[in-house]
């Protein structure tokens, strides 16, 4: 069996991972209320297709994306990279497309000669954190109470990791 196809973002995929995301928006990973239509452009000035790596289902549909960016303009932090979304289809989730897509972010983040991969999580959401926890990252900080989603406070949860050759 072979995993998933995973590649980069191309502009004509905005309106698909657009309406995935909307499919995948759930409070236990969204600090921003629900969209509705219409849906404001996925790709815009901060969030470019060359920032994005898409994962296909069989059909070619795009199932998933992760978010892959530089922290901030600082050439003092160029040598990070930060994973600002990962997100997979209802449709295709319990077969591995999270951690392929996770493992893909953090080979083009060597790719571009970072040293480092960092990301936040919300401290409710253990599912994703037991993902990142197993591919080598570890917390690196607690924002205690930084969220109120649905009335209650939710801890932002950094985590970080080296990246080894």
């Amino acid at each position: 069996m072979t995993g998933p196809r995973i590649r980069p973002a191309r502009l004509n995929d905005g309106e698909a991972l657009s309406a995935l995301d909307h499919a995948a928006w759930s409070p236990l990973h969204a600090v921003a209320p629900r969209r509705e239509p219409p849906f404001p452009p996925f790709f815009d000035d901060r969030h470019r297709p060359r920032h994005h790596l898409v994962a296909d289902s069989a059909d070619g549909r795009p199932v998933g994306y992760v978010r892959v960016v530089e922290p901030t303009p600082l050439p003092s932090n160029a040598h990070v990279r930060q994973i600002q979304g990962l997100v997979v289809a209802e449709s295709a989730r319990g077969r591995g497309l999270a951690r392929a897509l996770l493992r893909a972010a953090c080979d083009e983040a060597r790719r571009q000669g970072a040293s480092r991969i960092t990301l936040r999580v919300l401290a409710h959401n253990r599912p994703a954190r037991r993902l990142y926890e197993s591919e080598g990252f570890t917390v690196e900080g607690v924002l205690p109470g930084e969220f109120l989603l649905e009335g209650v406070h939710v801890d932002d949860v950094l985590m970080g990791r080296t990246l080894g050759d």
